[in-house]
Formats: C-alpha cells, sequence, structure tokens
C-alpha cells in the first residue's frame, strides 16, 4: 500500500499585501506618529467629548434607574475611554476606566455593581480631566485609581 500525498500550500496573500515581512514597516509607523502628532492639539476636546457621554451615561441611570439597558451603556462609554484615554495622553483615565470596566465586564453580574462605586469611577474620571491629572505619578491620581481597584477586586470577591 502506498501513501502518496501531495502537500499544496496556498499562496500567503498577506505577506504580500503587508508588504512582504512581518516585520515592522519603520516608515509607515513614523507617518502613523507624525498624523497622530498633527491632531494632538483636538485631543483635550476629544477627551471632553468622551467625558460627556460618560456623564450622560451616569444622568441616564440616576433618571431612568439602574437598568440593564443604562448599565450597558456605561460599560461602552468606559470600555471606549479605557482605549481613548492614553492615546488622548492621559493614561490615568484608562487605567480608572479600566477599573470601571472590570466591575461591568460580565452582563450576567453587571446589575450587582455597587452604584455608589460607579459613580466613584465617573466622578474620578471627570476629575482627573478636569484637573489634568494625566498620570498615576500624580499622588492623587495613584490613590484614587489605588482606591477604586481595591473596591472593585472587593466587590469582585463577595
Amino acid at each position: 500500500m502506498s501513501n502518496s500525498a501531495q502537500v499544496i500550500r496556498p499562496p500567503n496573500t498577506l505577506r504580500m499585501k503587508v508588504g512582504g515581512g512581518f516585520g515592522i514597516n519603520a516608515d509607515a509607523i513614523a507617518k502613523a506618529e507624525e498624523a497622530l502628532k498633527a491632531m494632538s492639539a483636538q485631543f483635550s476636546q476629544w477627551l471632553n467629548d468622551e467625558v460627556a457621554k460618560l456623564d450622560q451615561a451616569q444622568a441616564d441611570i440616576r433618571d431612568q434607574g439602574y437598568t440593564p439597558q443604562t448599565a450597558e451603556a456605561l460599560y461602552f462609554r468606559a470600555h471606549d475611554l479605557k482605549g481613548l484615554g492614553t492615546t488622548y495622553e492621559y493614561p490615568l483615565v484608562t487605567r480608572i476606566a479600566g477599573s470601571l470596566c472590570r466591575l461591568l465586564d460580565d452582563a450576567d453580574t453587571r446589575m450587582n455593581a455597587p452604584v455608589v462605586v460607579l459613580d466613584a469611577h465617573i466622578d474620578a474620571i471627570r476629575a482627573v480631566v478636569r484637573d489634568q491629572i494625566k498620570t498615576d505619578d500624580h499622588p492623587t491620581g495613584r490613590v484614587l485609581a489605588e482606591t477604586l481597584e481595591a473596591k472593585v477586586a472587593e466587590h469582585r470577591q463577595a
């Protein structure tokens, strides 16, 4: 009995699309950094727009109650800020929003999140943006982040 097999290797079109190898294209990175630098003057306004959306999510919870819909809307706002904070030169916003996301990540347990801890996260994000506390190198920023993270950890263990 003969086992003749033929191996067919399809072309690696991804390799062709990204320019041959999977290495880092330094020119593309430099162009992206330049584009980001050119937009950096708008970061403050964009961050304030995101904080306004977070404020609206908080207002909706106060007006409509803490429902699956308002909780999900808050989660999406927090998730956006988690991704955008560092881009907008506020890694502390990313850290605090990440803590808020951990509190809301699981849709099955989201409704058990203490509203007072949700509000504390939102208030902290608002305060660090208002006071331009960008990193946790700032003692107030570090204490805020650590305290909120501890509250989330405490809630998740309960």
